[in-house]
């Protein structure tokens, strides 16, 4: 029987890559992951396996040393290294959020500089929005920069950053008014600032700290941190594209690729789920038979496989839009709310059909039962997908009377 959720129209580039990323994830993730999670560490070997594949460099452009890969492409690598661990997936995301952002809106000097290292995963990116008081609120960052001869000061402190304490490379997203009268719209005052500093934890920098990880539910393994900046000093060739007040911009289209990414894991985690379900239904007996005999474990199974199918097409559509060029923020909002939705639901049920056993940490499911919430929060929460979705059909289907 094939596989759920293929994906038709694929070069052979395409797929002798998901093929390596395959066979890499189901013999260096799936037997360590649950393991590693439960301990919480941080999986080098792992990393350094996606290092060696060129995983690192997959979306960046071949004149910059990458392998100049779509972005269906990465979405089907992401899917099949969440099927593994998630937060595998989560390590890399990040990182490619950066390098696209650098791709679309850097200046030549900044692509340069940049993209040849975190195509060999020498460098290695995270960016940070969110603030502690904020939520999905990003008109309503404090955090800020000044301008000081040919730096720029800033302050403010971050929240959830993803890679906080192993990255080297962090966009920063601030406010910056030097050039913007006051009365200006928030989203115009907004500068994203390329802030180099040292990997680890404590004072990476002069007037940066990243405090410690913070302890999560799940999500485990990838570090997740604060940022704070006191008087941190960011020389004026460190501004994303060389000029203040396109930060919100470039984040939002960052954001999209993102949006894209976390529905792919979604997915990736639904699958998985999906096939520990049907084999444990397939181990079980109860009442003289195994229970994937039984009605009610068939039906669960099959709105499970419907629901893997229908994200899986929705993440494609939303990613090769993407790659045409087109505005995706629809199909990605769209991609992103029904993944990560179908998602949880595929995981529970995956969760009641392993019964008892499925609160065991002996069993794997237990970790995907605790992984899948973060997805329903990641790049924006369902509420915030419904507002874009309904804005933008609203705008398709504008009433003439």
């Amino acid at each position: 029987m094939a596989r759920l959720a293929q994906t038709h129209g694929l070069t052979d580039i395409q797929q002798e890559i998901l093929s390596t990323v395959r066979d890499f994830v189901d013999k260096e993730i799936i037997p360590v992951a649950t393991e590693l999670e439960h301990r919480d560490e941080y999986p080098q070997a792992i990393v350094d396996g996606l290092k060696e594949l060129g995983l690192f460099g997959l979306m960046i452009p071949e004149e910059y040393g990458g392998l100049g890969e779509s972005l269906l492409t990465y979405a089907l690598c992401v899917e099949e290294i969440a099927r593994g661990w998630m937060s595998v997936s989560g390590i890399i995301n990040t990182h490619f959020i950066v390098a696209y952002m650098l791709k679309q809106h850097g200046t030549q000097e900044q692509k340069d500089y940049f993209l040849p290292k975190m195509a060999l995963g020498e460098i290695r990116g995270a960016f940070s929005m969110s603030e502690p008081a904020l939520g999905s609120d990003v008109s309503a960052i404090t955090s800020k920069a000044v301008k000081d001869g040919d730096e720029y000061v800033l302050n403010g402190q971050k929240m959830w950053l993803t890679n906080g304490g192993t990255s080297t490379l962090v966009a920063v997203l601030v406010r910056s008014d030097e050039g913007h009268p006051e009365g200006t719209a928030p989203h115009k005052s907004m500068t994203t600032f390329l802030v180099e500093k040292e990997p680890g934890f404590g004072e990476v920098r002069p007037g940066l700290t990243i405090p410690g990880k913070i302890d999560k539910m799940g999500y485990k393994g990838v570090d997740t941190t604060e940022l704070i900046m006191d008087g941190l000093r960011i020389p004026a060739n460190r501004v994303l594209g060389g000029v203040t007040g396109r930060g919100f911009y470039q984040m939002m289209d960052g954001v999209e690729v993102g949006r894209v990414n976390v529905a792919a894991r979604g997915c990736g985690v639904a699958q998985r789920a999906f096939e520990l379900g049907v084999r444990y239904a397939q181990q079980r007996h109860t009442f003289g038979k195994q229970i994937a005999q039984h009605q009610a474990i068939q039906f669960k199974l099959a709105e499970m496989a419907t629901k893997v199918e229908a994200a899986h097409a929705m993440m494609v559509n939303a990613a090769r839009k993407k790659d045409s060029g087109e505005r995706n923020d629809l199909e990605a909002g769209m991609a992103k709310y029904l993944a990560s939705e179908y998602c949880k639901e595929v995981v529970e049920d995956a969760f009641r059909i392993h019964g008892g056993y499925g609160f065991s940490k002996e069993y794997e499911i237990e970790r995907l039962y605790r992984e899948a919430p973060m997805l329903l929060i990641g790049e924006g929460t369902a509420e915030i997908q419904k507002m874009i979705i309904g804005r933008r059909l609203l705008e398709e289907y504008r009433f003439q009377g």
